[in-house]
């Protein structure tokens, strides 16, 4: 009978904790959804590069929710079952309190392997694969991103200008500045500019104009009456290169293996992973910190609802008692997600908070053990 209970609960439990984490990740999703529109209309990606990368976000966004949803889900169960009286039951089956803990710290295993998947390796290739869309796309809406009487400088090097968008659909009045570098510019003016598509590349055909070439401080130009530019050779300004978020994390462990001893910083080039530098071991350490230590204080997290079968609502206490945890709660869930920022490149100071989550489940157990020590259940 026993343990009929024990699988309702669980059920019941891991049934609304799946319903808050969808419901809370989907909203979330698309709030971010309509932001990530700006990659259509002024980086000029086309929209199934959009859905791409908004789909791919889904997994990022579902690990950050995951500690919330989990505290959420199981204070508010065991509200509802003290509210409805069955907790009592549980008490007389003879289920100690210690025992009832013990059975949701196996659980939070479960959910502590399923976070720690999330954020080691679901999460890490889901970014890399929605920036690989970015890095592969062309500027399918080029179009879309120019504005009349507007700098327009969201792609690589070059800046466009023009006056207004005429009947005939010509740009008129046009600017294109193309700055390689510091010594290095073409600059072109024309009256009048159309653009079509050739050979499946981005063409557009400036009228009646002239280009101004400054190489190196000498100063040379030519006039036209008909010119091709090709935008097709320029991407979108959007950061293409994989950052340290988006770099295995087994590659982020080799390189810090590969760095633990000093002299790595010699041969930083000779390692091949990306973001692997001796300059960016802070950034690598707090990564690594987000993604196998982070998902840890789960266990502690289901703990800190579990004070909630400390009272009773027959106690004038309980109401205090529940307010003081939720609270509790989340200004530890505060903590928790600003915790990063205190991990730096000394390992000593990152070994302790990484022995946290360990420490903090130990103190609030043994905190159960007192309070249950003179207690029969």
């Amino acid at each position: 009978m026993k343990k009929i209970i024990f699988r309702k609960l669980a059920t019941d439990c891991l049934k609304f904790f799946l319903l808050t984490i969808f419901t809370i990740s989907i909203i979330i999703w698309v709030l971010q959804a309509v932001n990530y529109l700006d990659f259509v209309v002024e980086d000029g990606h086309g929209f199934l590069v959009y859905f791409k990368y908004t789909l791919l976000s889904f997994p990022k966004i579902f690990s950050r929710i995951f500690p919330f949803a989990v505290f959420l889900t199981f204070s508010y169960m065991l509200l509802r079952y003290e509210s409805k009286n069955e907790l009592v039951i549980f008490w007389n089956f003879g289920i100690k309190k210690i025992s009832f803990i013990n059975f949701f710290i196996k659980i939070s295993f479960f959910l502590v392997l399923i976070s720690l998947l999330l954020n080691a390796l679901i999460v890490p290739y889901a970014q890399d694969k929605a920036r690989s869309f970015i890095r592969s796309s062309d500027l399918d809406f080029f179009e879309s991103i120019l504005k009349p009487k507007k700098f327009i400088d969201a792609i690589g090097s070059l800046t466009i200008y023009f006056n207004k968008k005429n009947d005939n659909g010509e740009l008129e009045n046009i600017f294109l500045n193309d700055k390689t570098n510091f010594n290095n510019s073409q600059t072109t003016f024309a009256k009048t500019a159309v653009i079509s598509t050739k050979s499946n590349k981005k063409i557009l055909t400036l009228y009646n104009g002239k280009t101004i070439n400054n190489i190196d401080g000498k100063i040379s130009e030519f006039k036209f009456s008909k010119s091709d530019f090709n935008i097709s050779k320029y991407s979108s300004n959007t950061t293409k290169y994989q950052k340290t978020q988006e770099t295995p994390t087994i590659g982020l462990i080799k390189c810090l293996l590969y760095f633990k001893d000093s002299k790595g910083a010699e041969n930083e080039n000779t390692l091949k992973i990306k973001n692997c530098l001796f300059g960016n071991l802070e950034n690598i350490y707090k990564e690594l910190y987000s993604r196998l230590i982070k998902p840890l204080y789960v266990t502690f997290i289901i703990t800190i609802s579990l004070l909630i079968i400390l009272k009773s609502k027959s106690e004038h206490s309980f109401n205090v008692n529940k307010i003081k945890i939720y609270i509790f709660a989340f200004i530890f869930i505060i903590f928790l997600e600003s915790s990063s920022k205190l991990i730096n490149t000394n390992l000593i100071q990152n070994l302790s908070l990484s022995a946290l989550p360990f420490l903090f489940t130990f103190i609030i157990y043994l905190y159960f053990l007192m309070k249950f020590k003179n207690i029969k259940i």
